[in-house]
């Protein structure tokens, strides 16, 4: 497992700590010896799982000045940049808010960062950038919001002496998960013992435990603190394989010893469903590699830990 040594230089500055990814990534970086500052918006209540990690909140009016203040103030050696709005499918009243949160608050951040002269910037995109592995094809406007905000990345690492590499996730898992994904269905539905409604189940998703994402996030900050990253590079988070969602939910139910009423196909697909992830061979990708990953996967949700394997690879793009 890569790991930074803790020095007196390394300050994080994460935005988007308050979810999933982000506040395992924080508690990780400051259990690794960081002094790590998170940014929350001016009039939100800190996070209840990062009350006693040990870390300094940073709040957030809005304007480009309040960041440019506060990245002064905070001096990080290394940004990571989580923060986004989700939504699969978006309504017209979603417009606004996904431009702002994925598009203008990452650019204000880029503004902030070049006047105060920080160089380095792990940023987080979306594997659903390459609906059918094209070079560019958004699954939904979220990811069409992702490339956006790289196109301006662009800028930003061409125009100054700013240096980003972009992880690209694909479905994330792990203990005590709030969003209201597969795994939290299928407790609810255990729990409550009511029918739950899925989609035929033919699609292949590509599953990453939180602490291979995490690592991810630490692999990225160390190649960027090496020195060898010349403007910007993205890499794709992947287990390596992907699993058809009926299997998933049948291991998952072997593994915790359960029967479940599930209705397959009470649900259509979505509007361009992913059957098949992004096909990321002969991309740069790093790997989160487990022996036995499938067989495993129902007692690794209920809080296991796996081991990591994550080399950066210079493949061609």
């Amino acid at each position: 497992m890569s790991s930074i040594s803790p020095s007196e230089s390394n300050i994080a500055l994460i935005t988007g700590a308050t979810g999933f990814v982000g506040s395992h990534l924080a508690q990780r970086l400051v259990h690794e010896g960081w002094d790590v500052h998170i940014i929350t918006r001016a009039n939100s209540v800190s996070p209840e799982n990062l009350s006693d990690v040990g870390l300094s909140v940073r709040a957030h009016d809005g304007s480009t000045e309040s960041l440019i203040d506060l990245v002064k103030e905070v001096r990080p050696t290394v940004v990571f940049h989580l923060a986004s709005l989700f939504l699969a499918q978006h309504q017209p009243k979603d417009i606004e808010s996904l431009i702002q949160s994925n598009v203008l608050f990452g650019a204000q951040l880029l503004e902030a960062l070049t006047v105060n002269r920080v160089r380095y910037l792990v940023n987080t995109g979306t594997s659903w950038q390459h609906y059918h592995s094209d070079e560019y094809s958004p699954v939904c406007l979220y990811a069409a919001t992702k490339q956006a905000y790289e196109a301006i990345l662009q800028f930003y690492t061409s125009a100054y002496e700013l240096n980003s590499i972009t992880l690209k996730l694909f479905d994330t898992y792990g203990p005590d998960d709030p969003r209201k994904k597969l795994f939290s269905l299928l407790k609810d539905c255990a729990q409550s013992g009511s029918t739950i409604s899925l989609s035929p189940g033919e699609q292949f998703i590509d599953l990453v435990y939180i602490s291979d994402v995490v690592s991810a996030f630490i692999v990225a900050a160390e190649r960027l603190l090496e020195g060898t990253v010349s403007n910007m590079e993205d890499y794709a988070v992947s287990s390596g394989s992907a699993i058809k969602l009926k299997e998933v939910v049948n291991v998952y139910c072997s593994e915790a010893g359960l029967t479940l009423d599930i209705e397959w196909g009470g649900k259509s697909y979505r509007r361009r469903e992913v059957m098949e992830p992004w096909n990321t061979r002969c991309k740069r990708h790093l790997i989160c590699s487990h022996p036995n990953r499938h067989s495993g996967l129902g007692k690794r949700f209920a809080g296991e830990e796996i081991c990591f394997d994550c080399p950066v690879t210079q493949t061609a793009r």
